[in-house]
């Protein structure tokens, strides 16, 4: 079967008043509003602004002013994607990868309707999210922000989080189109990838979110094949137009636009512009209108565009050609639900939540393994809720694990805490630092934007320091000796956050410079400068080993930090906490390690210990989650969406600079459409967890395979049954094998592709047959845009398990034309 590409044949019917891409086939009310507007006016859509006195009372990322002579209303936008960053704070949801492992539409569209709901309330009309980018290399700092490296699973949660951001009024944003999968040379790494590979990997997801209605799309820094992505005609026209029909605005990643003309190749909006960032859309856009070399009919197409979708979501109800309609108001903004948008976040913690081991069934945590536990590590007091850089939600609370542990374990149980690996250290005494402490906190807040100071610290003997600048909302960097050794960004107004690094220090005196530079002139600013010094360090992990000696169980916490604008170095844990956890499980044979990770992290320690629960960053209910989980209130839920590596030399980009992070600019995708799972089948590499993998606190069987072949793709029915004593959830995932077509003879095809799944809900000794539709694009491959999705015909290998890795049903399928 061959199939053209259509907007019709890829996306069906365009969602309902969903209005045309173009001034012409605009609705009448809104071709008569740009028909009324002077072109100041419409350079007002197009260049976003960063100067709306409001920004910090409402935390918004950006607006556009509106018209108010013609009644229509400012747009105002939040970062995301876990959470709307509005102010005065707003929920902070577990990150999206957390929320992808659950494998559970629904939730999905809660989620996003968590999102509608907070930016709504919070004075927002768009949201930047979601984020769809696939994981593609394992250190990118920003993949806790996405949700697989499998572009099935990619297309599913999208689609249903973008339709429950819009189901409650908020446009959703799907970022970045294209290729951004990592971070190191963002704004100006080429990604040359191949056509097959750019339709059957990345783009499926922003195919499914346009498919269920985003209001626009985001482009991205980073050019692909030669080409910025904000520049990129084939992107923004000929695949986001005319392929896939989309009829929204698309927008520049915060100062992503390369050049005025941009606007003739698809690029709707430049944000923020001035004074963040240049002004390409608004003076020099009007000079080139008004010397003829851009046709003002393209900033009509582009204006067209916006307020189509503002029409569409009820923003324009009081604008008209002759002025603000008379006792006309906008849609009401709901009330902030603290509860119901709490009950979602913890929901998406405990099903998203993936148990990696539980040897021996040490979890869940009974008797008087429940009543004797030693705490280890800081985010047990001090919870890691989110990654850092724009996702950051200034939370509405926060659970600490320690505190629900305390609660849960009850009256009379022995609950200890110790730090082990003290990663938030006390502020520097003034008897090692020059000048006195550097602690401005509380009432010695700064009143100046700016804190840069070198100061000479004196350390007491030769080793090991964590150093840590802790501040509020700021940029700031930490150097030693002239040498910077960290920086980073804090995006939170009401609480300090930190950025660190560990540095060998000679007993003497160095040179520590301090700089932090606030985001407000007239914001209070919060400034620390603290330490962990070797002798305090050891002393740390001794009592921490003594503790869980002492316990029946040891409870160990460990953590990274991802965050935008930095990729991770390794895969191993910072700060030492592989040696925290060997010692810890020495001391104690029953240690469980709670996982707040973005994604993989090595574990030499894995044989130690009994479980391992990946909770990834879980969200402001985090505490409440993980408490739950741990005493068996709740059941893990979750399922890897991406494949965790034995270790650094086990990648795949191990060994090949060209891949990532890319040479003189150009990274090569020469993996092709062997991403993630399909990559380590091709290569039948080891891993530590693969694709898809996750336990629970039941066992589950699966049985008696059927495949049937339909018009619309293939039907998969098996039974799965519950073989424990408790209730459970599984994930049966459903793969495909290569078709042997000579029509497809030239595309790569991975021996195995996850084609479908479905979450499973079952009591004890439950059994139930399920059936999963295999869609028809999912037996297809891309040929190139004069062929597009040919189907790959011929006697198919169906699997069907719990995990990439683990498949014990199997049959042969006959796909037809």
């Amino acid at each position: 079967m061959l199939i053209t590409v259509s907007a019709v044949a890829v996306l069906g019917v365009a969602p309902r008043g969903f209005p045309g891409q173009s001034a012409a086939s605009a609705p009448d009310g809104v071709s008569r509003l740009v028909a009324k507007m002077a072109l100041d006016e419409k350079l007002s859509f197009v260049q976003g602004r960063w100067d709306d006195p409001r920004q910090r009372e409402i935390g918004e990322s950006g607006y556009i002013p509106g018209v108010a002579r013609l009644g229509i209303p400012p747009l105002r936008m939040s970062d995301g994607p876990a959470g709307t960053r509005a102010a005065p704070s707003s929920t902070a949801m577990p990150v999206p990868v957390a929320l992808a492992s659950s494998f559970d539409d629904r939730l999905a569209r809660e989620y996003g309707r968590v999102l509608g709901r907070d930016g709504r309330a919070r004075g927002m009309d768009a949201v930047l999210a979601p984020m769809v980018n696939t994981i593609r290399v394992p250190y990118a700092g920003r993949n806790f922000e996405s949700y697989s490296e499998d572009p099935l699973v990619n297309s599913r949660m999208v689609g249903q989080e973008v339709r429950g951001i819009q189901d409650e009024g908020l446009i959703a944003t799907t970022k970045h189109f294209a290729a951004n999968n990592q971070e190191t040379d963002r704004q100006t790494i080429n990604a040359n990838v191949g056509e097959q590979a750019l339709h059957e990997v990345e783009l499926p997801g922003f195919e499914a979110a346009v498919k269920a209605g985003t209001g626009s799309v985001m482009c991205s820094y980073n050019k692909v094949n030669g080409t910025h992505s904000c520049s990129n005609d084939t992107l923004l026209t000929s695949i986001l137009r005319e392929q896939w029909g989309f009829s929204g605005w698309v927008m520049s990643d915060w100062s992503g636009t390369r050049a005025t003309t941009d606007i003739l190749r698809g690029l709707d909006q430049d944000m923020p512009g001035p004074p963040i960032g240049p002004d390409y859309f608004g003076a020099p856009l009007k000079a080139a209108i008004q010397d003829g070399s851009i046709p003002v009919t393209a900033l009509d197409r582009s204006v067209t565009r916006i307020l189509g979708v503002m029409e569409r979501f009820g923003l324009l109800r009081c604008a008209s050609p002759k002025g603000p309609v008379p006792g006309c108001s906008l849609p009401a903004r709901p009330r902030f639900d603290t509860k119901a948008s709490n009950a979602v976040a913890q929901r998406v913690a405990e099903d998203g939540a993936v148990l990696l081991r539980n040897k021996g069934d040490a979890l869940p945590l009974t008797r008087g393994a429940a009543r004797d536990i030693a705490l280890i590590g800081t985010p047990a007091v001090a919870p890691v809720i989110g990654g850092k850089g724009s996702s950051q939600v200034n939370p509405t609370t926060v659970t600490a694990p320690r505190e629900e542990i305390v609660k849960r374990a009850g009256h009379g149980a022995e609950v200890s805490y110790h730090p082990g690996v003290d990663t938030i250290g006390t502020v520097i005494p003034g008897s090692a630092l020059s000048g006195g402490a550097i602690d401005h906190t509380g009432d010695d807040a700064l009143t100046g934007r700016l804190f840069d100071q070198t100061r000479t610290l004196t350390a007491p003997e030769d080793g090991d320091y964590l150093l840590s600048v802790r501040s509020t909302l700021s940029d700031r960097s930490l150097t030693v000796d002239g040498k910077e050794v960290a920086g980073g960004h804090s995006y939170r107004a009401d609480a300090l956050t930190s950025t660190s690094a560990r540095v060998h220090l000679k007993a003497g005196k160095h040179e520590i410079g301090v700089k932090v530079d606030g985001y407000h002139d007239d914001a209070k600013l919060q400034v620390q400068l603290t330490w962990t010094p070797p002798q305090t360090a050891r002393a740390d992990l001794a009592a921490a080993v003594s503790a869980a000696k002492k316990a029946r169980t040891a409870v160990v916490f460990v953590y990274n930090e991802q965050t935008e604008g930095a990729d991770r170095g390794t895969l191993v844990l910072p700060h030492e906490q592989d040696a925290l956890v060997s010692a810890v499980a020495k001391a104690n044979r029953n240690t469980i390690v709670v996982l707040n990770t973005g994604g993989p992290v090595t574990m030499p320690w894995l044989n130690s210990v009994k479980s391992v629960l990946e909770m990834y960053y879980p969200g402001q209910m985090g505490g409440t989650a993980t408490a739950r989980l741990l005493f068996g209130d709740a059941v893990p839920g979750g399922r890897l969406t991406q494949t965790f590596p034995l270790d650094d030399a086990h990648t795949i980009v191990s060994g090949m600079p060209r891949r990532y992070p890319g040479v003189d600019g150009q990274q090569d995708y020469s993996e092709g459409v062997f991403v993630g799972h399909r990559w380590y089948d091709q290569q039948k590499m080891k891993t530590l967890f693969p694709f898809g993998y996750g336990l629970t606190y039941t066992t589950f069987s699966y049985s008696d395979l059927k495949v049937t072949p339909r018009p619309e793709g293939l039907s998969v029915s098996f039974r799965i049954k519950n073989t424990g004593k408790r209730a459970g959830q599984e994930v049966p995932q459903v793969y495909l094998g290569p078709s042997p077509s000579p029509k497809v003879r030239n595309a790569e095809q991975p021996i195995r592709k996850l084609v479908g799944y479905q979450k499973v809900r079952l009591g004890p000794g439950e059994s139930r047959r399920v059936t999963i539709t295999v869609a028809e694009r999912q037996l297809q491959y891309w040929h190139g845009a004069a062929e597009g999705w040919v189907t790959g015909t011929g006697s198919r290998d169906v699997w069907v398990g719990s995990s990439s890795r683990d498949l014990p049903l199997h049959r042969k399928a006959a796909v037809r034309r």
